[in-house]
């Protein structure tokens, strides 16, 4: 049985097709202006590649802050069920999911069937998301895709003491001009971000394993931080991004006939 699973988040489009829980193909691209287009968009590269003919899927849902916007899709789930569907998945053994993405921030406690018995959200906020680091690393001028590893080679990780994103990139500019190392400033950057996330985790309530998914996953520099935090090591595997997506594909085939 094939069925896909489309995660339309503020940044990114993703998209994965499964057939009987086998992983087929997944496609990643940039959300953009119109949501609505990036999901018919990321769905037909998706299927090009895997070679699966539209006439071939069972059902498709969608998930993601702009989920609504799929009207191709056959049912709409939350992210927290999806990336708890997703991450049960990839590692039956996980009890703990914390999904950072460009526009929030989830922490997720699984059963060992993968569903969710608690969760929190930051979704009101910039700070402990994506979009922070985003902010932050245009204010230091660095690549974004260099920013984890730049705060590695941290001595001293600078204070931020602001949870708010337009007062911290006002700090983070002060200690430019005082002259601060570059890989201080970030790593207090990513102290920051741990600092906000770690706390909401722990309300929750952190159970061993814990895997990490969504876009900032792939920042080894926000991952060390949060392990040190929460003290006990997270798990990113190479779906991490696209977690949601094949979550939802798995979900979808509770509504095929």
């Amino acid at each position: 049985m094939i069925t896909a699973g489309i995660d339309i988040g503020s940044i990114t489009a993703k998209a994965a097709v499964l057939n009987d829980g086998h992983i087929l193909g997944t496609r990643l691209m940039f959300t953009g202006y119109d949501a609505r287009q990036a999901g018919k968009t990321v769905m037909a590269e998706l299927l090009q590649a895997a070679g699966v003919q539209r006439e071939e899927i069972r059902a498709v849902v969608a998930t993601g802050y702009g989920r609504n916007t799929v009207d191709f899709a056959n049912k709409t789930i939350t992210e927290i069920t999806c990336h708890a569907a997703g991450g049960h998945f990839i590692n039956p053994k996980v009890r703990f999911i914390i999904d950072v993405g460009g526009q929030d921030s989830k922490v997720i406690r699984l059963d060992e069937n993968g569903r969710v018995l608690d969760f929190a959200m930051n979704d009101k906020c910039a700070a402990g998301t994506g979009r922070f680091l985003e902010v932050m690393a245009r204010a230091l001028e660095v690549d974004l895709d260099k920013f984890g590893e730049i705060c590695l080679a941290a001595k001293h990780p600078a204070k931020i003491s602001s949870i708010c994103t337009v007062f911290a990139e006002s700090e983070v500019i002060s200690l430019i001009a005082q002259g601060e190392m570059r890989e201080n400033i970030i790593a207090g950057i990513h102290d920051s971000v741990a600092s906000r996330i770690s706390a909401m985790a722990k309300r929750v309530g952190v159970v061993a394993p814990v895997m990490m998914t969504g876009g900032v996953a792939k920042n080894i520099g926000a991952v060390k931080a949060l392990e040190n935090k929460l003290e006990t090591p997270i798990q990113v595997s190479e779906y991490a991004q696209i977690n949601g997506a094949i979550g939802a594909a798995l979900l979808a085939r509770n509504l095929s006939p």
